[in-house]
């Protein structure tokens, strides 16, 4: 099967969004999958929250001011089998101003990322997207096979989705990106003790019926602290209730689009 590209979004902050891009991603390399996680937030919290270093010239800055290729940016993650990342760098938060000056602006990301699908060497590729529909996330959703959006269990839980599902809508019309599909809603922070937390499922449900995903990603200590260790929530602890939630959530993401690892070349990446 061909790589799929999912874009990992939400405009709004603190929702979940950079914590299910990390920790899904080392879950699907847990089980098989070869996976790229590309860092396109110049916050860089996936970056650091993986063990990583801002370092200039790491990231797709360059390829996507038309220096370099975006393969050659694609590093291992350390004690990780089948994980890899392009990180962030500082230099990311300058690109809306280069981007905003070349043609086809829109299509820069997606003009790099086909020829990585190409290769054959990864079976997915997620793209943790700033918490703003910039260019970065412009970008990212025209590369993208696949809108994930993470939306937190808590009060004005959908506030600003409109927003990101006109976005999907107009591209979608606009033929920038015709094959675009919103891939499945993740609701995070969920605590089950909460009346209002059910209620917030519960109305989401109602209104997307079976693209909200089965599995809810609780409000969790142990998913917070983990980034700061630069570690996903399966090394730092496998056996808490964030981790099991995560390998759930996994499980039903190869399901839902069908993803098994590819069989390839033992001298492959």
């Amino acid at each position: 099967m061909a790589t799929q590209v999912f874009s990992i979004a939400n405009q709004k902050g603190g929702v979940g969004k950079t914590t299910t891009a990390i920790n899904l991603a080392a879950a699907l390399a847990e089980k098989g999958l070869k996976v790229v996680l590309i860092d396109m937030d110049p916050q860089g919290n996936a970056t650091s929250a993986l063990g990583f270093d801002f370092v200039e010239g790491s990231s797709v800055y360059g390829p996507l001011c038309g220096e370099g290729r975006l393969a050659d940016k694609v590093q291992a993650v350390p004690n990780q089998k089948n994980l890899f990342i392009i990180p962030s760098e500082m230099d990311l938060a300058a690109i809306e101003v280069e981007l905003a000056q070349r043609d086809n602006y829109l299509l820069q990301l997606k003009q790099l990322i086909e020829p990585l699908k190409n290769t054959g060497d990864f079976d997915a590729i997620l793209l943790d997207c700033p918490p703003a529909l910039g260019m970065l996330s412009m970008n990212s959703l025209v590369a993208a096979d696949y809108l994930i959006i993470t939306l937190q269990a808590e009060y004005m839980a959908m506030e600003g989705l409109s927003q990101i599902l006109k976005v999907l809508e107009s591209l979608k019309a606009s033929q920038v990106n015709p094959q675009l599909e919103l891939g499945g809603i993740l609701m995070t922070l969920f605590d089950r003790r909460v009346n209002l937390a059910h209620e917030v499922v519960s109305e989401v449900r109602k209104h997307f019926d079976e693209l909200v995903f089965r599995t809810a990603i609780p409000r969790s200590v142990r998913l917070s602290e983990a980034p700061s260790y630069g570690q996903s929530i399966f090394q730092y602890d496998s056996s808490c209730a964030g981790a099991y939630a995560y390998q759930y959530f996994a499980e039903e993401f190869m399901d839902r689009f069908q993803l098994v690892p590819a069989d390839r070349p033992k001298n492959n990446v």
